[in-house]
This record gives C-alpha cells, sequence and structure tokens, in this order.
C-alpha cells in the first residue's frame, strides 16, 4: 500500500469521526452550555486523557511499533505477535494498579487539577464523581492504541481509525437518552465514554481475529519483569515517559491556568480546540499513523533514498491541508462556533469568546501538524531521548508565554502561547534531524513550501471577500442562512487553492484521487 493511500484511509475514517465528534460536542454544548456543570464535565473527560501521552499514542506505542514492525520483518508473524501479547499484557497490570490509585485519591487529584473550581463546593463534589465515571477509559483506550498499532503494522488503518466513531456515537446515544430519563444527564454522559471504551477494544479485537491475529493474554506478570523483550521495551519507554510526563504536566498546568480565569473558561477553550484538532487529528495523526511503520521498515531494510523520499511527501501533504485549514479557522472562525454551537444554552457571548480563542490556536496548527509528520523520523531509528528533549523546551516555552500572555488576554492568551510553544517545537525539530543528518529540507521541498504559501495566501483573500460580500448582500441572522452562507464560502475556497495548486504544480489532484480509488478497489 502506498503512503498517500495509507494516509487517505487513516484520514478518511479520521475524518468521519470528527465529524461524529463535532455532533457530539454540539450536543454537549446544547445539553451543559458553557458553565459550571459544562466544566466539571469536560475536566472529567479530560482527565483520562492527560495519560494518553504516556500508555496510549504516546511513550508505549512508540516504542512498540518500531519495535513490533522490526520483529515483523526479521523474526516474523508469530513471534512478533507473541511479543505483543506480553506487552499488553504487561501494560494491562501497570494501568490497573494506577487507577485504582487514581480512584482512591479523586479528591485530592480535582483539587490539584482544578484550583479554581474551589470556591464552588459543589462543582468540585461534581467533578470529583465524574471523574471517578470516566477515569477506567484510560485503560480501555490504552489497550486499543496497542491493538491499533499491531493492525497498522499489518497494513490495516481502516479499522483502528474508525474507533473514535464509536466513542463519538456512545456518547452521543448516552447524552440523549439521559436527557429523556435522567434528572442529571451529566452522569449519563460520563457513563458513555466508560462504556464507549469496552466497545472499542471488541471493535478491534474483532478485526484482529479477522487476520487471524491472537493476543492471548500472559498472566505470569514476575516473570515478564524479567523478559529480554519486554526490558528492551521499557528502555526505549523510559524516555518516552519523562516526555510524556512533560507533556502531561504542560496539559496539568494549562488545566489549572484556565479553571483560574472564569467559569466557562474551560469550555470554550475546549470547544476552540475541537475545531483545531479537525484537521490536526484528520492530517497529522493520519500521517504520523502511516508514517511510523513506513519508515521503519525503510531503515531496517537500508533503504535511506527512499525513506527521505518519503519524508518529503509527508511534509508537503501536511502542509497542503494545514495551511488552509489554519487560514479557514482565521477568516471564518466567528461563523463556524456559531453554525455549530451557539443553541441551547450555549450564548451568543460563549461564541465571541470561542472564536477568539479559535484563531489563537490556527496559527499555531501548521507549526503542529508538521511536527507531527517529523516525529516519527525519530522514533523509526528508535531514537525516543532526542523528543523528550524538544519537549521539556517545549514545555517551558508554553509556561513562560501563558504567565505572560494569561493575565492580559484570559484564555486567549492561554490558547495563543499554546501557538509559540508549537513554533519552538518544529524548529527543534527541524534543526535536529538535519544536524543529524537524517533528514532536511531540499531546495525542491523549499520551492514547494513556498508555492502552497503563496496558494493559501490567495485562498485567505477570496474567502474575506467572498464574506464581506455575502454578509453585504444579506445580513441575515439565521441558522439556515449560516449553513449556506459557510458552504458557499467553503466552495470558492476549496476551488480557488486547487486552481492555485494546479497552476503551480504543488500536487497532483489526478494522482491522488487514482490512490484514493485504487484503495477503495482493493477493499
Amino acid at each position: 500500500m502506498s503512503f498517500i493511500r495509507s494516509i487517505a484511509t487513516f484520514g478518511g475514517f479520521t475524518m468521519i469521526s470528527r465529524i461524529t465528534g463535532f455532533i457530539r460536542d454540539m450536543l454537549i454544548a446544547n445539553f451543559l452550555g458553557a458553565g459550571n456543570i459544562s466544566d466539571a464535565f469536560l475536566v472529567s473527560f479530560k482527565l483520562p486523557n492527560l495519560f494518553r501521552s504516556l500508555f496510549a499514542e504516546g511513550a508505549f506505542t512508540s516504542a512498540f511499533v518500531p519495535l513490533f514492525s522490526s520483529k515483523l520483518v526479521s523474526s516474523g508473524r508469530e513471534e512478533s505477535i507473541k511479543f505483543a501479547a506480553k506487552a499488553i499484557s504487561f501494560l494491562t497490570f501497570i494501568l490497573i494498579l494506577f487507577i485504582l490509585l487514581f480512584e482512591l485519591g479523586m479528591p485530592c487529584v480535582v483539587k490539584v487539577l482544578a484550583p479554581g473550581f474551589a470556591e464552588n463546593p459543589e462543582k468540585v463534589a461534581l467533578t470529583i464523581d465524574l471523574c471517578r465515571i470516566t477515569f477506567p477509559f484510560l485503560l480501555f483506550i490504552s489497550i486499543v492504541s496497542f491493538q491499533a498499532g499491531i493492525l497498522n503494522s499489518f497494513d490495516k488503518f481502516a479499522a483502528p481509525a474508525a474507533t473514535p466513531i464509536i466513542l463519538n456515537l456512545g456518547i452521543i446515544i448516552a447524552g440523549i437518552f439521559s436527557v429523556i430519563y435522567l434528572d442529571m444527564p451529566v452522569y449519563g454522559l460520563s457513563w458513555g465514554i466508560t462504556l464507549s471504551g469496552i466497545a472499542e477494544v471488541l471493535w478491534l479485537k474483532y478485526f484482529l481475529n479477522k487476520e487471524d491475529i491472537r493476543i492471548r493474554p500472559n498472566f505470569e506478570i514476575k516473570k515478564l519483569l524479567y523478559d529480554n523483550e519486554i526490558r528492551t521495551l521499557f528502555k526505549r519507554i523510559a524516555p518516552g515517559v519523562v516526555g510524556a510526563g512533560i507533556y502531561q504536566i504542560n496539559m496539568v498546568v494549562d488545566m489549572i491556568l484556565v479553571s483560574l480565569v472564569s467559569s466557562g473558561a474551560v469550555s470554550w477553550l475546549y470547544y476552540a480546540n475541537r475545531l483545531q484538532q479537525l484537521p490536526l487529528g484528520v492530517i497529522g495523526a493520519a500521517i504520523s499513523v502511516a508514517l511510523l511503520p513506513l519508515l521503519s521498515k525503510k531503515l531496517k531494510a537500508g533503504d535511506k533514498e527512499d525513506a527521505k523520499d518519503t519524508q518529503d511527501k509527508a511534509v508537503i501533504y501536511g502542509l497542503i491541508m494545514s495551511l488552509p485549514s489554519a487560514v479557514i479557522f482565521i477568516c471564518l472562525a466567528d461563523s463556524l462556533v456559531e453554525l455549530l454551537f451557539e443553541h441551547g444554552r450555549f450564548t451568543a457571548s460563549d461564541t465571541t469568546k470561542t472564536a477568539l480563542a479559535l484563531k489563537a490556536y490556527a496559527i499555531g496548527l501548521p507549526c503542529y501538524v508538521m511536527v507531527k509528520a517529523l516525529m516519527p523520523n525519530f522514533f523509526a531509528r528508535g531514537d525516543t531521548v532526542t523528543p523528550v528533549k524538544y519537549s521539556a523546551v517545549v514545555f517551558v516555552a508554553n509556561f513562560i508565554m501563558n504567565i505572560i500572555l494569561m493575565k492580559p488576554f484570559g484564555h486567549v492568551g492561554i490558547a495563543t502561547a499554546t501557538s509559540v510553544a508549537a513554533f519552538v517545537s518544529l524548529y527543534q525539530y527541524l534543526h535536529g534531524l538535519k544536524k543529524r543528518g537524517f533528514w532536511e529540507i531540499s531546495a525542491s521541498l523549499k520551492k514547494s513550501i513556498l508555492d502552497i504559501f503563496i496558494c493559501t495566501a490567495a485562498t485567505g483573500i477570496v474567502l474575506i471577500i467572498t464574506e464581506a460580500g455575502l454578509n453585504y448582500l444579506l445580513p441575515v441572522k439565521h441558522i439556515g442562512w449560516l449553513f449556506v452562507k459557510l458552504s458557499v464560502i467553503g466552495i470558492i475556497g476549496l476551488a480557488t487553492f486547487l486552481i492555485a495548486a494546479k497552476i503551480k504544480k504543488v500536487m497532483d489532484i489526478t494522482a491522488i484521487i487514482k490512490a484514493v480509488l485504487s484503495r477503495r478497489k482493493r477493499a
């Protein structure tokens, strides 16, 4: 399977998951608004996700996937599956202990994570209850991440990419059910998160079985402690744990600071970040997931030139999709937030504040996508130490900018600090890869990047002019007109970018369509 087909497969299902995610968030905004109950629920939703970087998509899988892919090439299918079974068994044991510890200490955890809630005892009590319901989701999403890593190594990207859809549908169904039958719908939403995690594990287990991949649990934990393969895995994981720890501290600091801004600030940043996560999740995650096993195999086979070419393509594809996305968010933030979230308890004031945060996040969006595209170049070589060092620098930069910007700009300052940290992170990866001789931006790639910037600038100008013209012709405040307006602007903007890209020859649209269609024919 070609690199672009891998991205298209993963990205396509991720796009569907993001759409269902928007429907989920629209319902949450409608049911809970942006106040005390919403803040409490969103903290409980974020808590298990704080540790995903350690147990799920971060340290463990970044070390596991290259080892599994290499073992698949060198030792064959059976031995690699045995290794996977041992790794998942050991992870599950650690996670059960970790979750039990947090469940017992949840009152202290909430007080540390959201000190701004302390002046409202009812808000604190509700947050503790909800966190205890949602925290076991960490166990299930971590197992899912390992299952996905195995399937990706066998060039199976569709089923793993579809798993977030299950979470979104689970929360949507739980939310609708809760509003009808419960006095406090927020409890039903929280149970929907944990139960959806179980459904995700069963979903991927079905596809593993379909590929005749049987992951049999290994309960000899004491024996696993002395297993050479598990020790090798943990040697690779150790730097990643430090890096993930830095990332967690970064997220915790952000959560603490946001809780101190004002009631509703947690919600405004959450919804703005959810919009930003659409291109970041679809583009950045798709490239990163497809690139890691591919680079690992090419480098293991000694095909360095092909690995370099694949990295170039990852950068080009990432910029082609992330730069226009950032421009759309900056130009159309107010209209997008109004259309998606301004219903029920979500007010016009909430829309304004969420849109400001979205514009601030959008500035750093292309940098984050580029980091997602460059990071696998280190992991594929077994280098998990360098990204940790970079994470430490990014944390310091983010913290300093938060302190500087939070007081004068509130929640917008926190979003801006995140974007500044993204630029710092990108610079480190570009400099580090070049310094080590792993990869650098060639002259031809520089030209392509410049052309993409030109195409994006043209698109931005057209978006601004089109929206201004439509607002002048029909200054109507109605959700139906807003949808039509954004649809027209989107079509014109897309056409502008594609025409400009065709003229500047930065992408071969015909080749992309053929690659995607050939993947569908195979399926």
